[in-house]
């Protein structure tokens, strides 16, 4: 097995012409805080692709806006992000105004997120139409992302913003915090994401709230976020709150990159990937999701890094539609 991987690890480098240049160079991913999705899927891809001698590390942000800010400035490499807040930053809007992020591009889609608005098992609560008159986190200062999301979720329950009593939460861990602690009745996740399974066994249960998802509401979302959908979510152990089959607004998590990262480190960047997919998977399951063939996705708004197209064009995949 080990010579296997050091035979990998060779060929990459050898393909690429950068087995040098990849060891020498530390390169950086910017993420949320630890107990985010994003977080965890950053120290998985930094531990898998370190074997190829990608040497990453993980650096956390307060929220998107930082995130990308960081990217566009040439003070992080690389990045994990909702395709719909990429095509924010880079369209400058929302709570980008007038902070256009034009040094962004797109390397890959790595997995689908299912999203939602969870609440204590011992709430009754098992609808989003329940939240009518109930406290939601809201405001998002440092997580502005989150108003957006929040909308669209709510209206898969008829709802908006001015139905229910908004209680203003700072960041995305803060919210959950706040659902611990009773400050609130519903907080805003990723499926998966660990900070859901920590609040699970502080309070005795939790469970995502169940919302439509006919096409009419897909056509409700999607004018909040062009890149929305919705997916099927099953219950597994890692998804948390997941009771039973439900549909869930869902995005794409892509991988992105700065104008400023070179064609040969987003190549040996994605080669290794390709390779480590099954560890990636195994060290956090919703990896099992990823696949390069699958990962060439032509997202409105987009732009792809010119590394990434040629990586794509060498193993003859094509551009695909959203």
């Amino acid at each position: 097995m080990k010579k296997h991987l050091l035979a990998v690890a060779l060929a990459v480098g050898a393909t690429l012409g950068l087995a040098s240049t990849a060891s020498a160079q530390t390169v950086s991913i910017a993420t949320l805080p630890q107990g985010s999705v994003w977080n965890t899927m950053g120290n998985v891809i930094a531990g898998a692709v370190r074997e190829d001698g990608v040497r990453m590390v993980v650096q956390p942000y307060g929220g998107n806006l930082a995130m990308m800010q960081a990217l566009e400035q040439g003070l992080a490499e690389f990045s994990i992000n909702d395709i719909n807040d990429v095509i924010a930053a880079a369209e400058g809007i929302d709570h980008y105004d007038g902070q256009a992020q034009s040094n962004l591009r797109i390397l890959a889609k790595i997995n689908p997120l299912p999203i939602g608005l969870y609440v204590r098992t011992d709430s009754g609560m098992t609808n989003m139409a329940d939240l009518d008159g109930r406290r939601v986190s809201s405001g998002w200062d440092g997580f502005p992302l989150a108003n957006s999301h929040v909308s669209a979720l709510l209206a898969t329950g008829g709802l908006t913003y001015d139905d229910v009593e908004g209680v203003p939460t700072p960041g995305l861990i803060r919210g959950s915090d706040d659902l611990a602690a009773g400050r609130t009745e519903a907080a805003f996740f990723a499926v998966g994401g660990p900070k859901v399974a920590e609040v699970n066994a502080t309070v005795g249960g939790v469970r995502f709230l169940q919302g439509a998802s006919d096409d009419a509401t897909l056509a409700t979302i999607q004018a909040i976020r062009p890149a929305f959908y919705f997916s099927e979510v099953q219950p597994a152990p890692f998804r948390v709150g997941i009771e039973e089959p439900m549909m869930m607004v869902t995005w794409d998590n892509v991988l992105v990159a700065g104008a400023h990262v070179s064609d040969e480190t987003v190549m040996a960047l994605l080669a290794s990937m390709a390779e480590r997919q099954s560890d990636m998977a195994e060290a956090f399951p919703p990896f099992g999701a990823f696949g390069i063939e699958r990962s060439y996705v032509d997202y409105p708004g987009a732009t792809y890094h010119p590394g990434a197209i040629a990586f794509f064009e060498e193993r003859g995949i094509a551009l695909q539609d959203f």
